[in-house]
């Protein structure tokens, strides 16, 4: 007679963690709860597996689970407790929202018993994330974990990608659950009708300026090689949307610059006086075109085709003359397909929109001792075509968007959402993903703040982050509107800062710091050599605000 203890049953807590495992996730990121203990209990029975990153604060931990959804097309995972932990994870829902990147929040919950009672730390996510997740969705039966965390990773992949909030009320968890994990999702990619092919190719042969204007997400490495392809064949100017830069290489020929909030002469040329103007993929909003001024409803509705990911963002905000609807990367393919014009008649037009691209690139001339251009031109020299660059939101970002050239997909972690606090744990995820690359985050002196509590976090996954914090003393961009809108009356804008350099090396993280344009190549090459993270604080003049704007000129009087 067998006598041997039988096995306890499966929980959906080791449903939930099995699923994972079937989507092929190999890292999640937390900050532990008592909520979900029993998920905590079957990770540590699959750490040989899938790696569980301790984080210190839920801000970050999220953001590190957006940034491996851009980085790899696959959603991103992370695990918060309720009440405050999911409000503080909320930042990165809603950053994931806005930037089309697919990811999954699974977030504890109080028992089934005591919903709607206003137990401790209860939260309604449905109402919660409802207007900023793709699904919102609570676990009430065991039975149906695999069935609804498999759902929840189709749903963030496909269409526009966006995030997923998974509610795990604590006593599900800890019940049986039998039943196996779901297949592996994939991607649906949405073809580009072979009428609206035919349309497009008639329409740029018929073009003497056209543009290609490039952004969102969905794009692979098959979808992004075809459409440098098909941009160099038929020798199209090709600009980027906001903080997608990564999307087409900046040094190819063709790449006439971002739409941003630091667009320059070159893309917004070839914007203004385009006749042609052919979208993939981007959202032609706020940003993008400066507020909803670049672009005229009246000539919008003869110039633009607009191909989006969903029918219903097609010609969203501006009339358009086509409206279509494929999957960014399988329209690239389809177009890439296309037999170009013997002469292409725009070639003249593409070289000088390139030529006012690269009068961008050079550095503006600045008041304090250290030139932000110049140190993002160092920064390409030194690092690898591969390297990633990230970065959160802030004026200083328009130095790096203006002066740094993206030249390979994916390298570019960046917060279409405008949330500052991003660029440090982007960066974290991004050498935890990808030990065998350089990755660099950039910060301002605000924004590094806002997440400085995971430093300790870079330290102790073994990253090889190089972190640049420039130091101007200030919210950099709300002082510069408001020296703009209500001069001489500061308010709020100033910071106190602790000493950075001492700061990181209390955490392990060995530090420098740079008054000067010419010290920063040095200890950007010390740091990029050396083993671990490491941090340079790069001291900048609040006067020189943005490339080519000083503070004490913006006021309007």
């Amino acid at each position: 007679m067998n006598t041997s203890p039988a096995l306890p049953p499966r929980t959906a807590a080791r449903a939930l963690v099995d699923c994972l495992l079937a989507q092929g996730v190999t890292t999640a990121f937390t900050v532990a709860g008592e909520s979900y203990l029993a998920v905590l209990d079957a990770l540590y029975e699959t750490r040989d597996r899938l790696r569980v990153v301790t984080c210190r604060h839920e801000a970050s931990a999220a953001n590190m689970a957006e940034a491996v959804g851009k980085l790899t097309g696959r959603p991103g995972v992370c695990f918060v407790t309720r009440g405050p932990g999911a409000t503080h994870a909320s930042i990165a829902v809603h950053t994931a929202q806005q930037d089309a990147t697919p990811m999954v929040l699974f977030v504890g919950q109080v028992a089934r018993q005591d919903l709607g009672r206003d137990a401790f730390q209860e939260i309604d996510f449905g109402a919660m994330f409802g207007t900023v997740a793709k699904w919102v969705v609570e676990v009430h039966e065991p039975a149906r974990m695999s069935e609804l965390v498999t759902r929840a990773f189709a749903i963030a992949i496909n269409g526009r990608p966006g995030p997923v909030v998974v509610s795990l009320p604590e006593d599900v968890l800890e019940e049986a659950c039998e039943l196996p994990p779901g297949p592996y999702v994939e991607r649906i990619a949405t073809p580009l009708e072979v009428g609206v092919v035919d349309t497009i190719a008639a329409r740029l042969a018929a073009a003497s300026r056209p543009l290609v204007w490039v952004g969102g997400s969905g794009w692979t490495v098959d979808g992004t090689a075809a459409l440098r392809r098909f941009a160099e064949r038929w020798q199209l100017p090709v600009a980027t949307s906001f903080r997608r830069k990564d999307v087409f290489p900046n040094d190819h020929a063709s790449y006439v610059g971002e739409f941003g909030f630091s667009a320059g002469s070159g893309a917004m040329r070839s914007l203004n006086e385009a006749d042609l103007v052919l979208a993939i993929g981007a959202n032609l909003c706020d940003v993008e075109t400066g507020g909803y001024t670049r672009l005229d409803p009246r000539t919008s509705v003869e110039r633009v085709i607009h191909v989006a990911m969903r029918p219903e963002d097609a010609g969203r905000v501006f009339p358009v003359s086509l409206r279509a609807s494929a999957s960014p990367d399988a329209a690239a393919i389809a177009l890439d397909a296309l037999s170009p014009p013997t002469t292409p008649r725009w070639g003249d037009w593409t070289r000088s929109a390139r030529a006012g691209y690269e009068r961008d690139l050079e550095p503006v001339q600045v008041t304090g001792e250290v030139n932000p251009g110049e140190v993002f031109r160092e920064l390409r020299r030194q690092l690898p075509d591969d390297a990633i660059v990230t970065n959160g939101a802030g004026n200083y970002a328009a130095w790096l968007h203006r002066f740094f050239e993206h030249r390979r997909f994916r390298t570019q972690l960046a917060p279409q959402s405008g949330a500052m606090g991003y660029g440090v744990p982007a960066a974290i995820a991004a050498s935890i993903l990808h030990p065998d690359r350089k990755v660099v985050a950039v910060a301002g002196d605000g924004c590094f703040m806002m997440a400085v509590n995971d430093l300790v976090t870079a330290r102790a996954a073994g990253t090889q982050v190089v972190f640049l914090v420039l130091n101007n003393g200030a919210y950099g961009t709300i002082r510069m509107h408001q020296q703009g809108r209500y001069p001489g009356r500061v308010v709020a804008t100033d910071l106190v800062n602790p000493d950075f350099v001492a700061l990181a090396e209390s955490c392990g993280v060995k530090a420098a710091r740079v008054r000067t344009t010419a010290e920063f190549g040095p200890a950007l090459a010390t740091a990029l050599a050396a083993d671990g993270p490491r941090l340079i604080e790069v001291v900048t003049s609040l006067e020189d605000i943005a490339p080519g704007r000083r503070l004490s000129t913006l006021a309007t009087g």
